[in-house]
Order: structure tokens, then C-alpha cells, then sequence
């Protein structure tokens, strides 16, 4: 001990004693080599480190002011664990010494300046050094903070166990949902839980509840008690949405079941008329009306399940009557039983006449006499030529399309129907816009080009380059034709034939205004009714420069631009049929 022990009163150190200033816990090692107790005092009861075996102590002889390293400052020694009371000096080591197990305790150097007001918590200021008190010696309080490593070790030496977990015993349950315990028996697990007793009876005690074993069987009978509650409730649950669920089946099926219908395909015979914009309920009324199907819902049903059961037309169709709606659907997805007049394309007014009067069993005529005296009565536009010699005004306006007939259908009915429907389909065409571009005298021109572009073509590139042969002839500096069309289905329309050997003399000498080789330019009138193809090609030919056509086998046009390349067929073509 230096003469600046510590005295017995309050008074602190001298500012020279080099343990002036210790702020360590009481645990921490004495500088050079010191006892800080001067021998007198014993280790502290539970002090940790009274058995360890000693070790040297690298700063034993340094004198902490003689160097200036500014490392000492801060740096704590590292190494193995250092006796707070040792017994001799030991050499002072160049370097301090590390291993794995080095902690720093946060405490500076003890060569570090101090406060001189600072107060040690542990350097025993009450009543010298016989009457310092031990914080860590009663049994209320906690052990002194260990090391890590100096932990390790005695953890080994004194495992410590959670009074609240018993390693041989499994965790059990202690929700109330899993358990069936109530809260009583939750409160009286945390009261016995926090009774701080840490013994095996207490943890036995615990595991029982009270009464030990009584209370784990007092857990299954209440497990017992509410798995059957639950099973009851669940019958009673089942058995009531069974009770419900048949209630509700009932309901529907008297409410919304399956709508009432027939059987079979049906007996007779039922001529039925849909009309355009029909949708499922307004065709399910008809039949039921006309005595085809039993009820609305029953044909609407059947519509949907059928792929087909949604092309359903406006038309006529002959079905069978107390059918049923499966059956309904099937015949009017069937083309077959429609009642309809088919008028094809490039068909002629006077063949379309004759096909109304055998539909509607009519006399020969009729229809074509009630065509010519009611012409302007059946909805024709108002750019139709007036022209004295066009033979027919109707020609090009009864378009070709499917038109239901009943028994009951008039022909002047479906004559306005031909002509309605031809009027909206050139509606959707810029005729009068086509008219302009290639110079001719309005729609109405346009319209007797595609009449003759349907005659003369075959197929759709035929329809572009008929088309293109039609302009360049009509163009004013023709001088190969003289702007002659020459087109022999004109010849044959005011002939009401179709003919393809049609000689020369004869064709040349006939001054009927449809005669285009005898006449320049176009026709009066159109000559066929012409399809939506050759009216789309009328309005978009071709630009290569066509001039000339031929069919040498009536299956096939050829077309040419130079007229020497046109005779070459056409003599191939009288050399074929025997013409001169």
C-alpha cells in the first residue's frame, strides 16, 4: 500500500496516487501491481475470481506516467482474465498480450487522468476500507457482471435453469380454445406461475393445478364436455341448412325448375314467319302462339344449349306443331326449313318473275304484270333514269338475297322487300362518288357497269378487270374500239338469251340501245342484278391497262391489252365453235 491509502473518512484520494480517479467495477484489476485493499482485506465473499489461479499481470511494472503512449489511453489490456491481488511483480511486456477470449470492459486505462470529483461506485468511500459494503454479498442481489468469456465458464461450473421450464416434460397447451380450460383456470396457471418458487414441487404443483393430477383430469373432462357441445351444435347447424337447403330447393324448383315442354319431334305441319330483329323471347312467343313449342322458356332454354341456337334468321320456316323447343331450334338452324325464295346473283328481272309465281303458286306473268304496272309504287330511289328505252326500271333492284314467303305472301310484298333490301345495300357504297371519278352519269351508270361486270365475270379477279375493261373503253380517246363496249351479255339481255356463239353479221346489224356493238358508251339500263362482289369491284378495278376478254371454253376469261393479242384468241375461239 502507497502512502496515499485511503483513510477513513470521506476525503478522497491524493491527486498523485496512481489509483487516483478508479472508476472500474469491483471486479477490475489494480494498477502496477497494487493491492488496492493494502493487504488488510479479504476477497469478497462471492467474488468470482478468489479461486482462479493466478496470472501475471503485464502492467505490473509500468509506470503509468512515464510513458506517453496515446494508445494506453484508450485501449484496455487484452488477455486472460488478470488476479485484482497479486502476489509479486511480473516483467513488463513489450506489447499486450491477446487471445480469444479478450473482453473489453469499457474501463480507460488506469494511467488515464481523472476527475478529482469523480466518485468510484466501488471504491468503498463510507467508512474505510474495513466497513466497505459488498453490494453482491446478500442473497437479494444480483451477481456481479461477467465477462463473456468469464460467463462461459461459469455457466459450466452453475447452469442456471428457468424456474418455468422443465426440460423432461413436454409443453402443454394452455389456450382455452384447445384446453376447454376456462379463465378461472388460466388465472390460477399465471398465479401459480408467478409465485417465484422454483423448486420441483412448485413446478409439479403447476403442471397439476391444484390438487396435482385432479386438475389434468379436470382439463379432459372439460374436453370431453366440449367436443360433444361442439358435435351437438354441428348436427344441429347441419340438420337446420339441410332443413333450409330443402326448403329452398322446393322453392326454385316451383319458382325456376324446368320450364314446361313437349316431347318429340312434333306432328303436321306450321308455317312460321320470324321477322327481322326477332331475339329469343320474340320467336319463343310466336311458336308458342302458332302452337310449335309449350312454352317461352322452354325454347330459350334450348337456344342456348344449341352452338347454332343463335343464328337464327328472320325468315320463314316450316316446322312441325307440339314439338319440342330442342327440336324447334334444331329445323330452324337447318336451312332446309325455311320457306325462302333464293334469288342469286346476276340473276335477270324476268327469270326472278317466274321464280315468284312458282313459289307463290301463282299464274305465269303475274308477278312480272304487277312489276310493270306498280314500278313506281315499290320504293325505287330517285336517281333511276327516266329513260324511254330502258325495258325494265326494276332491272338491277331486286337484289340477290334469301326472302321468306308465307302461303299468304303477295308479290307486289315481296317485291318492295327485293327492292328495300337493294336500296340499303347501295346505301353502304359510294356510287355517286365512283360516278365522279370515271365520268359517268350517276349511280345509276355505276350500277349498269356492275350489271354488266356480273354478266361477263366468273370470279372475283375476273369482276376487277371487267370492270377496268368497262372504263377503258368508255374513256374519250379510245380509238382501238371507238368506245364501243362490245359486250355480248348486253346482246343477249335484249334478246332474253344466253348464248355464247353469236355470229358476227348478226350482232353487228341489230340497233336494239342495248346493243353495244352497234351503240357507243353504256346501255340504258342495267342488264342483271349484280351481287356484292361485282358491285365492290365496279367501285375498285384493276389499273394494268386491260383492254379485252374472252372465254374460249366458257369456264375461263382471258384478258389482253393490244387488240393484235385479242385477235390471236378470238380466231382460236372461231376455230373452236365454227363461226366465220
Amino acid at each position: 500500500m502507497t502512502e496515499y491509502g485511503r483513510g477513513p473518512g470521506s476525503e478522497p484520494w491524493h491527486p498523485e496516487d496512481p489509483l487516483y480517479g478508479d472508476q472500474g467495477w469491483g471486479g477490475q484489476q489494480s494498477a502496477h501491481g497494487q493491492n488496492q485493499y493494502g493487504g488488510q482485506q479479504q476477497p469478497y465473499p462471492q467474488d468470482p475470481y478468489a479461486q482462479q489461479p493466478q496470472q501475471q499481470d503485464p502492467y505490473a511494472q509500468q509506470d503509468p506516467y512515464a510513458q506517453q503512449d496515446p494508445y494506453a489511453q484508450q485501449q484496455p489490456a487484452y488477455g486472460v482474465p488478470q488476479d485484482p491481488y497479486p502476489q509479486q511483480q511480473q516483467p513488463q511486456p513489450q506489447q499486450p498480450q491477446y487471445d480469444n477470449v479478450g473482453w473489453d470492459t469499457g474501463q480507460q486505462s488506469v494511467a488515464a487522468p481523472y476527475d478529482a470529483q469523480q466518485a468510484d461506485p466501488y471504491s468503498g468511500r463510507q467508512a474505510g476500507y474495513g466497513e466497505t459494503h459488498d453490494y453482491y454479498s446478500t442473497p437479494e442481489a444480483y451477481p456481479p457482471p461477467q465477462p463473456p468469456g468469464r460467463r462461459e465458464a461459469v455457466a459450466e461450473q452453475a447452469p442456471t435453469q428457468s424456474p418455468d421450464w422443465d426440460p423432461e416434460v413436454q409443453p402443454e397447451e394452455t389456450h382455452p380454445f384447445f384446453t376447454g380450460a376456462d379463465d378461472r383456470d388460466d388465472r390460477d396457471d399465471r398465479d401459480d406461475r408467478g409465485n417465484g418458487e422454483h423448486d420441483d414441487d412448485s413446478r409439479e404443483s403447476r403442471r397439476g393445478g391444484r390438487g396435482g393430477n385432479e386438475r389434468r383430469g379436470g382439463k379432459g373432462k372439460k374436453k370431453s364436455r366440449s367436443g360433444v357441445a361442439c358435435l351437438v351444435v354441428a348436427v344441429v347447424l347441419v340438420g337446420g341448412l339441410g332443413g333450409v337447403g330443402y326448403v329452398g330447393y322446393s322453392y326454385w324448383q316451383d319458382k325456376f325448375g324446368a320450364a314446361p315442354d313437349y316431347t318429340g319431334t312434333g306432328t303436321g305441319e306450321v308455317e312460321v314467319e320470324i321477322e327481322k330483329g326477332a331475339l329469343g323471347y320474340d320467336i319463343g312467343n310466336i311458336l308458342k302462339q302458332k302452337g310449335v313449342v309449350k312454352s317461352v322458356d322452354a325454347f330459350v332454354a334450348a337456344q342456348n344449349e344449341n352452338p347454332k341456337g343463335r343464328s337464327i334468321q328472320a325468315g320463314v320456316y316450316l316446322l312441325h306443331e307440339k314439338m319440342s323447343a330442342a327440336e324447334a331450334v334444331k329445323m330452324m338452324v337447318d336451312p332446309n326449313s325455311q320457306n325462302l325464295l333464293v334469288i342469286p346473283e346476276g340473276y335477270r328481272n324476268v327469270v326472278i318473275y317466274g321464280m315468284v309465281d312458282k313459289k307463290l303458286h301463282l299464274k305465269k306473268g303475274t308477278t312480272k304484270g304487277i312489276a310493270t304496272s306498280k314500278a313506281s309504287s315499290l320504293g325505287l330511289p330517285d336517281w333511276v333514269s327516266n329513260d324511254k328505252d330502258i325495258k325494265d326500271p326494276l332491272e338491277g333492284f331486286l337484289y340477290p338475297a334469301a326472302y321468306p314467303v308465307t302461303k299468304e305472301t303477295k308479290p307486289e310484298t315481296i317485291l318492295k322487300k327485293m327492292v328495300s333490301r337493294a336500296n340499303e345495300e347501295y346505301s353502304k357504297l359510294d356510287l355517286e362518288g365512283t360516278a365522279k371519278k370515271y365520268k359517268l352519269d350517276g349511280p345509276w351508270q355505276v350500277l349498269t357497269v356492275a350489271s354488266l361486270v356480273q354478266a361477263e365475270g366468273l370470279t372475283h379477279d375476273d369482276f376487277r378487270k371487267m370492270a377496268e375493261v368497262a372504263y377503258n373503253r368508255l374513256k374519250p380517246d379510245n380509238t382501238v374500239t371507238n368506245r364501243k363496249l362490245q359486250f355480248d351479255s348486253a346482246f343477249n339481255y335484249l334478246k332474253n338469251q344466253s348464248k355464247i356463239k353469236i355470229g358476227s353479221s348478226e350482232i353487228l346489224s341489230n340497233p336494239d340501245p342495248y346493243n353495244t356493238y352497234y351503240h357507243e358508251g353504256l346501255p340504258p339500263g342495267p342488264i342483271s342484278n349484280p351481287g356484292d362482289e361485282a358491285l365492290r369491284a365496279t367501285l375498285n378495278p384493276t389499273g394494268d391497262g386491260w383492254m379485252f376478254f374472252i372465254s374460249l371454253d366458257g369456264k375461263k376469261t382471258e384478258f389482253t391489252k393490244t387488240a393484235a393479242d385479242h385477235e390471236k384468241l378470238n380466231k382460236k375461239f372461231k376455230e373452236q365453235h365454227g363461226l366465220d
